[in-house]
C-alpha cells in the first residue's frame, strides 16, 4: 500500500503502533457514539491485515487524527468499494474528514479502478452526511434498523453512493 496525499491530510497504511492513539481517539464520546467498542486489539488486527478492510491512519500536520478504511466487492458484476472513517473529536468540523474521504475516493477510482463507491453512516449523523455530499456522494436511501448499538438499540443507516464521474 502507498501513502495517499490530500490537500490537508495524508493517508498512511495503518501500523500496529497507531492502535493506542486511535483507540484513545475512538474512546471519546463524540466518536464512540458512531464507532462503539473500537478497541486497541481490533485496530492491531486491522493493521496486520486481518479482516476484509484496507486501513489507513489519517494524519494532519504529522499527527494521527483518525482512521479511514475501505472494502472491495471484486465480483465483476457488482464491483464497487465501500468507505468508512472516523476522526478524533478535536479534528472534526475543520474540513479534514472531507479531505480524507475525497483522497480515499480518488485512490479507489483512479488507482483501484472502481466506478462506484458507497458509504453508510447512521441516518442521524448529519455532520458525516454533509461531509460525504461535499465529495459528491448522493443519497440512495434509508436502510431501516441497519446498525445495532452495544445496548441492543437499532438505528437506521443512510446509504449514499458516488459514481466515478461525480467525484468532486
Amino acid at each position: 500500500m502507498v501513502e495517499l496525499r490530500g490537500e490537508r491530510v495524508i493517508l498512511r497504511p495503518l501500523r500496529s503502533e497507531d492502535a493506542p492513539r486511535l483507540a484513545q481517539l475512538a474512546a471519546d464520546p463524540e466518536v464512540a457514539r458512531w464507532w462503539p467498542d473500537l478497541r486497541e486489539a481490533e485496530l492491531v488486527e486491522k493493521a496486520e491485515g486481518k479482516g476484509d478492510s484496507t486501513c489507513f491512519a489519517v494524519l494532519h500536520e504529522g499527527e494521527t487524527i483518525g482512521l479511514v478504511q475501505y472494502h472491495e466487492e471484486l465480483d465483476p458484476e457488482y464491483r464497487h468499494a465501500g468507505i468508512d472513517l472516523f476522526l478524533g473529536a478535536p479534528y472534526q468540523d475543520r474540513g479534514l474528514g472531507t479531505d480524507a474521504v475525497r483522497t480515499i475516493a480518488r485512490h479507489l477510482v483512479h488507482d483501484r479502478g472502481h466506478h462506484r463507491l458507497t458509504i453508510d453512516p447512521v441516518a442521524h449523523n448529519a455532520r458525516a452526511i454533509r461531509s460525504y455530499e461535499k465529495v459528491g456522494f448522493r443519497p440512495v436511501g434509508v436502510m431501516r434498523e441497519y446498525q445495532r448499538d452495544p445496548d441492543g438499540t437499532w438505528h437506521d443507516g443512510f446509504l449514499l453512493d458516488l459514481l466515478a464521474r461525480e467525484l468532486t
